[in-house]
């Protein structure tokens, strides 16, 4: 049975690589930081089929001990400090995490398990303020936020530790993908977790910042297997791994809208607070390489991922407002029970 390491476990791309991992009878483990109230919202349904390890990237020796503990045959490098827009006020923890940690990683797997085969997950952001379009791996960088510059360090220093150590480390450089465990603060989920909301009426409004920006949407169930098929070829590589579509923001709302019967002109008002200090304009991979090399393709469109997204978000919702009600009820019921005393 093959042992995989997965850092970052809990977000998105995590939750659904170790169920992946998982349905193809892995032993996972998974490294998580100590925080006084862990969530486990993804890994809800896995979460004991999971072999937990304490471990933090910016701490060398738990790295260390991580990878001691899980002598594993892979190491997926998923944590980071993800949410661009934070890598602004928050620069040096951006840094600490998304870059050095990488090399912590790197280092921890060099000195325990030199023959574990290491996925680093780059960033289209890195491309920034692109050169050419589409971006392919041959793309130079040109990051437009200290997340992006973080990125840029990662994916070098696995290069780096590949060619002077002869590991087998590979860095997937992932366009945007999403999902309905998406964080709230990305825009994807912001938009089709305020559809649900408006919809049922415990919103009024959306606040954006550009609606014009381009971006390559994927789901993140489908790169997932991307960085899994990463680790199983002959010789270690980078791959691009996108959709080759482009959509703008605006698309995405309109269609989020349209799925519950709305028009986002009513509800969408633009906010100057929510636009990047140095704006990526467009995004767009080409990802031919991996569907050469790797035989990978996405299962996913765009449209039926805004619809899954919307349809999830419409789900939690409606449990949240049945839930309020339930424990009004109930409160309503113990003080009339009171009054009767």
């Amino acid at each position: 049975m093959k042992k995989a390491l997965i850092t970052g476990i809990t977000g998105q791309d995590g939750s659904y690589l170790a169920e992946f991992l998982l349905s193809k009878g892995y032993e996972v483990y998974g490294m998580r930081r100590r925080t006084s109230t862990p969530n486990y919202e993804n890994v809800e349904m896995i979460k004991d089929r999971i072999h937990w390890i304490s471990g933090d990237l910016t701490d060398l020796p738990s790295m260390i001990e991580a990878v001691r503990e899980a002598e594993p045959d892979e190491v997926y490098n998923l944590a980071a400090q993800s949410y661009v827009a934070a890598s602004w006020p928050q620069p040096s923890l951006t840094s600490q995490v998304t870059a050095l940690g990488v090399n912590n990683v790197l280092e921890a797997v060099r000195i325990v398990k030199p023959d574990a085969r290491f996925y680093q997950a780059s960033s289209s952001e890195m491309f920034g303020k692109v050169v050419e379009t589409p971006q392919t791996e041959t793309t130079p960088f040109y990051p437009r936020s200290p997340y992006g510059v973080a990125k840029v360090y990662g994916h070098w220093i696995t290069v780096n530790y590949r060619e002077s150590f002869n590991m087998y480390a590979c860095s997937g450089i992932l366009f945007n993908h999403e999902s309905p465990r998406r964080g709230v603060e990305f825009v994807t989920r912001k938009v089709t977790d305020a559809v649900a909301r408006i919809k049922l009426g415990l919103q009024t409004e959306l606040r954006m910042g550009n609606l014009d920006a381009k971006r390559d949407w994927g789901f993140a169930g489908d790169y997932v297997k991307a960085m899994w098929l990463m680790l199983q070829q002959d010789s270690p590589d980078d791959y691009v791994i996108s959709t080759g579509e482009m959509h703008t923001v605006r698309e995405l709302v309109e269609i989020a809208f349209s799925k519950v019967g709305l028009n986002y002109k009513e509800y969408v008002v633009k906010d100057p607070k929510f636009v990047r200090p140095a704006e990526v304009d467009l995004l767009l991979g080409d990802s031919q390489k991996a569907k050469d090399n790797l035989g990978w393709k996405q299962d996913v469109n765009f449209e039926q991922l805004v619809e899954m997204m919307v349809e999830e978000d419409l789900r939690r919702v409606k449990a949240e407002l049945a839930y309020k009600e339930a424990y009004d009820s109930s409160k309503e019921e113990t003080l009339n029970k009171k009054l009767l005393i």
